[in-house]
């Protein structure tokens, strides 16, 4: 799921080619990408872009007439921008948004649709999609260590529940559990003063440099590489692969459809984390430490 960085790549690249044009058309390959019906999307048709940001995970358009359209690419959408009188994708495209400049067109790869489309009239009405999440670029030490101790789950979960910190999701808190050198089932309620502050450090330096470095890599173009899987990150999507820092090969846990990587020498003092269902398999053969496997 593109995250803060990400969604500021695409935020920035789009202000660039939308701000202060109408919306000549738009398409919908697909109605259940939609999930409002009141105003209606033609009403969007002639309306001029006044603003883009970032709303959480979410990219919101704010347009003439106190209009908003709210996108959700989460895990397989992503954005593209093509010239006028482009053709569509294929079977993934699911909207095209018509401008003067180009086409802004929505595409989901794979066969479960969960991005989503929502457009709402006033600013009052983004009220719903604001998980109150705090800014984690704009926030102090204080503001962020009193987040944590609000409530008591292991630190992977806090930096990636939406309603604690904004914009923050599995891959990005991989990296940054990685830079502060911490494991991530340790409970926020044991993290000390000065462990706060280096977790403050590490994420705050974590998504400065990643969203630096997609602004470089992508330069004036359109954001066309938004993954969570680059060979640059330390340890997320890298299992089985040495760690930067000390050469021990990247471990992981898997629950549901997301797993979590981390580096057992660098962040749990050697200690193998359990893994939910393959530890339970392996019961007494699990082994404990990553000497063991090494």
């Amino acid at each position: 799921m593109p995250e803060l960085p990400d969604i500021t790549a695409y935020v920035e690249a789009l202000r660039r080619r939308v701000v202060g044009q109408p919306l000549d058309e738009v398409r919908l390959k697909t109605p259940f990408l939609l999930r409002t019906v009141d105003p209606p999307l033609g009403d969007l048709i002639g309306k001029r872009v006044v603003g883009v940001d970032r709303l959480g995970k979410r990219i919101v358009l704010e347009m003439d007439g106190d209009l908003f359209v709210v996108i959700h690419l989460m895990i397989a959408g992503r954005l593209h921008w093509k010239a006028k009188g482009a053709k569509g994708g294929g079977r993934n495209d699911l909207a095209a948004f018509e401008f003067p400049t180009g086409i802004l067109s929505l595409t989901e790869a794979g066969t479960k649709r969960r991005a989503s489309l929502h457009l709402v009239r006033g600013r009052d009405g983004l009220a719903e999609f604001r998980r109150g999440g705090l800014e984690p670029l704009d926030a102090t030490l204080d503001d962020f260590a009193a987040r944590l101790r609000s409530e008591n789950h292991t630190v992977k979960r806090s930096l990636t529940d939406p309603r604690l910190f904004s914009g923050i999701g599995n891959a990005y808190s991989d990296e940054i559990l990685h830079r502060a050198r911490m494991s991530p089932v340790k409970l926020t309620s044991r993290l000390t003063d000065d462990e706060i502050e280096r977790l403050f450090d590490a994420t705050t330096t974590t998504l400065v440099e990643w969203t630096d470095r997609l602004r470089a890599e992508t330069g004036d173009a359109f954001p066309e590489k938004v993954t969570a899987f680059r060979p640059e990150m330390a340890v997320h999507g890298r299992f089985g692969q040495p760690c930067p820092v000390c050469g021990t090969p990247v471990q992981r846990i898997r629950y549901a459809d997301n797993e979590t990587n981390y580096c057992a020498r660098c962040q749990t003092d050697g200690k193998l984390l359990a893994d939910r269902a393959l530890s339970r398999l392996l019961k007494q053969d699990w082994p404990r430490s990553i000497d063991e496997v090494v």
